[in-house]
């Protein structure tokens, strides 16, 4: 029924490759299927004006596709001046959640800045990008901790996200670029590796959905995040 032939609930393969950049403090190439997104992590000795001076720490994000992740090409945002509200919105909810899985006391006064730049695009970037984002987090802080900067782990738990939708009548896990596109209720489910929700992104696109449906989304949603903090935690072990 789907068009990559995979079950209702099957996610895509994944992979994820760390230490893929040279001078980063935490890198991760993720592939979930035909969509790879790498991301940076970097350390800084500073922290927004609005936290100064209280001790905790910061973790934020940026987002971007590069011209050809896509069928066509896509103008870089620089060239025109300004970021996209597509991209602000991205960017905005990667940071959310990962600080969801942080101990901003433990990680102290500094910022964790993760990059995530789209190679190539087949849907669920942004949970790609939260998903891999983690993982250069951790290798971030692992630096930390070795150094002896950071006493305590200030990482709470894996945070990964995948989505799931309606597609073609019947709930289905981690949606590609045909079936995103098609989709009759698409939704983006961030979690933490026990469970535990960060945030919910639902939209009917094409019709209503029941409380039924949405459980079962939810069910999908907490087994694909389980398989996908496996795998953030098989990568940094």
């Amino acid at each position: 029924m789907r068009p990559s032939g995979r079950e209702l609930s099957e996610m895509r393969s994944v992979s994820i490759e760390t230490g893929f950049t040279k001078h980063a403090e935490g890198s991760a190439l993720i592939k979930m299927g035909d969509t790879h997104v790498l991301c940076t992590a970097t350390i800084e000795d500073r922290v927004p004006p609005f936290i100064k001076g209280s001790g905790l720490g910061w973790v934020t994000a940026e987002y971007g596709m590069l011209p050809r992740a896509t069928n066509t090409r896509m103008r870089r945002e620089a060239a025109s001046g300004k970021q996209g509200g597509r991209t602000v919105e991205i960017q905005r909810l990667i940071g959310r959640a990962l600080r969801a899985g942080v101990d901003r006391v433990a990680l102290g006064e500094r910022q964790i800045t993760v990059d995530c730049d789209v190679l190539q695009a087949d849907g669920g970037t942004r949970c790609a990008s939260i998903t891999g984002g983690w993982v250069a987090l951790r290798l971030a802080v692992d630096k930390l901790m070795k150094a002896g900067d950071v006493i305590s782990n200030p990482l709470i738990s894996p945070v990964a996200a995948v989505s799931c939708g309606i597609y073609a009548g019947q709930p289905v896990l981690d949606l590609d670029y045909p079936e995103d596109s098609e989709a009759g209720v698409d939704g983006n489910f961030i979690m933490m590796g026990d469970g535990q929700l960060i945030e919910i992104q639902m939209s009917a696109e094409g019709s209503t959905f029941s409380r039924e449906q949405m459980n079962h989304l939810m069910d999908l949603a907490e087994k694909g995040v389980g398989e996908l903090a496996a795998a953030q935690l098989e990568a940094v072990k």
